[in-house]
């Protein structure tokens, strides 16, 4: 069995698109399982086996609540299992097989975006525009000034700005160190292109409906202007999905029911 397990799941990047892109052109394997539960421990099993990651380590959720979400990706596969349609798993093992040993280098690539946020970039033109990145996006550099007296620069265009070093530091003294919580802000941060967005939704200042509609202001400005792309729209279907599996971590890692 270890050997399925890593063939789905192997080499699973901590970047989530990279992830999605790997797995697209991938041959799927059949079911192979006829049901999945969790334990008492939030060990997930596989027809009573337990499953093991790539890295050939349990599965093992932190709360019931997330084992059982993992099982319920398990139980929805039909006869071949596809990973695109498992991400709260492939979550769960990038969090297992590299954020707990290594959550310092996670931390300084969610510290990386503090330096050129998304938010931090602002169009000259056209005024609509400018008033949606306002609307959307000026009450969390507020927070973050107001939270930890981060005072970050704003700038027009896209020519690089220095950052202050004294509002980086602030800022990711909050990023957190529990793994589970760490590996999910690190997918949101990738997926929105935006820290700040991520810590901001891990903080509850920001809804998740909220925060991903802040972070595609700019994409539906274009869209509402010169139309949709079908290619476009399936890949950020795919990058949402994503998304939503980084969120359900952050609340079923609460849950201890």
């Amino acid at each position: 069995m270890r050997e399925i397990f890593t063939e789905i799941f192997e080499n699973q990047p901590l970047d989530p698109m990279e992830a999605a892109r790997r797995n697209s052109g991938r041959s799927l394997r059949k079911r192979f399982y006829t049901h999945a539960r969790a334990d008492e421990g939030g060990a997930v099993l596989l027809d009573e086996k337990p499953v093991r990651t790539p890295a050939r380590r349990a599965l093992v959720a932190p709360t019931q609540a997330l084992a059982r979400a993992i099982t319920e990706e398990w139980n929805s596969q039909k006869e071949l299992i596809d990973p695109a349609g498992m991400p709260i798993t492939r979550l769960a093992n990038v969090v297992i097989d590299a954020v707990c040993d290594a959550p310092e280098p996670v931390a300084d690539d969610i510290e990386k975006y503090l330096r050129s946020d998304l938010l931090f970039y602002r169009a000259e033109a056209p005024l609509a525009l400018v008033e949606k990145q306002s609307r959307a996006w000026d009450p969390v550099i507020a927070w973050a000034r107001d939270q930890f007296d981060a005072r970050f620069v704003l700038a027009t265009g896209v020519m690089y700005v220095t950052q202050p070093h004294e509002a980086v530091v602030a800022v990711r003294a909050a990023i957190p160190r529990e793994p589970w919580r760490l590996g999910a802000v690190s997918s949101m941060t990738a997926l929105t292109g935006s820290a700040l967005l991520a810590l901001a939704l891990s903080r509850g200042v920001l809804d998740a409906k909220d925060a991903w509609a802040a972070a595609h202001v700019d994409e539906d400005w274009q869209m509402s202007q010169w139309g949709s792309d079908e290619l476009a729209l399936s890949h950020r279907t795919l990058r949402e999905a994503e998304f939503h599996a980084a969120v359900t971590v952050l609340r079923l890692i609460e849950e201890r029911a």
